[in-house]
């Protein structure tokens, strides 16, 4: 079993002995994702730690776009809800890129790619060796517009 998952399960214990109602409710849907996750398929697979931040990259962005919806209809106690769970999730991802290191990273990617004069012709070749480098560090919008600007559209 990944490590990552151990310490989930081991803080969905602790979080209910504490009466932490808003972390172990987050942690059960977390587990509750992950096991969907392996099962999903034919075949049962056991995630690694990698494709777990997958999941909750996947769980996180759900939170964000949620709060935002909230917040736009004007539902303030929701979209508090949904930011509550955002921070438990967030406990579990890696250390998050700052927007000047994603912006070196996509530099980087349009030096080796050669993709400076291209546009967006080349975004998708930018973007092929950019996400394996972000991956559950970086917002996927944050790193596509960092993208674009850097290729000048």
């Amino acid at each position: 079993m990944s490590a990552l998952k151990d310490r989930m399960r081991s803080d969905l214990t602790t979080a209910i002995k504490a009466r932490d109602e808003v972390r172990s409710s987050t942690l059960r849907m977390l587990l509750t994702a992950i096991t969907n996750a392996e099962v999903a398929g034919k075949t049962q697979v056991e995630l690694s730690d990698d494709d777990i931040i997958g999941v909750l990259s996947t769980e996180a962005k759900k939170r964000r776009e949620a709060a935002t919806a909230f917040d736009d209809g004007g539902r303030a106690a929701m979209a508090d809800k949904e930011r509550a769970e955002l921070v438990v999730i967030a406990d579990y991802l890696p250390q998050q890129l700052s927007e000047a290191e994603i912006a070196d990273i996509v530099s980087a990617a349009v030096e080796k790619t050669g993709a400076a004069g291209e546009g967006m012709k080349a975004m998708g070749k930018v973007m092929g060796v950019v996400q394996p480098q972000v991956k559950g560090k970086a917002d996927g919008g944050l790193v596509a517009a960092e993208v674009r600007r850097q290729l000048g559209a």
